[in-house]
């Protein structure tokens, strides 16, 4: 069975830090055609971070200069670097894997002000 398993999350202060992981289940992950989305509550599901098949890595614009998506072959892991965190950055946070329209469960990020 296919899985993508989200970690890293929980409640930081503004201005800190966090690391996402999403591990595979199932199926080798590689960077390219990753996405990172996130959730906040009463909002629609947005993109964070995502990385093309070609290797093109886009962010959204309210998280660029602080968050890096990256990936750790060996581990079969995707990471999402998150610095000077904001508390418009609370929500829960997914991976994708485009080519299998595969969502993890999601990790929340909580950011207090």
């Amino acid at each position: 069975q296919v899985q993508l398993v989200e970690s890293g999350g929980g409640l930081v202060q503004a201005g800190g830090s966090l690391r996402l992981s999403c591990v595979g289940s199932g199926i080798v992950l590689g960077l390219n055609g990753m996405g990172w989305y996130r959730q906040a509550p009463g909002k629609q599901r947005e993109l964070v971070a995502s990385v093309a098949s070609a290797g093109t890595i886009n962010y959204v614009d309210s998280v660029k200069g602080r968050f890096t998506i990256s990936g750790d072959n060996a581990k079969n892991t995707v990471y999402l670097q998150m610095n000077s965190l904001k508390p418009e950055d609370t929500a829960v946070y997914y991976c994708h894997l485009y080519n299998l329209a595969i969502w993890g469960k999601g990790t929340l990020v909580t950011v207090s002000s």
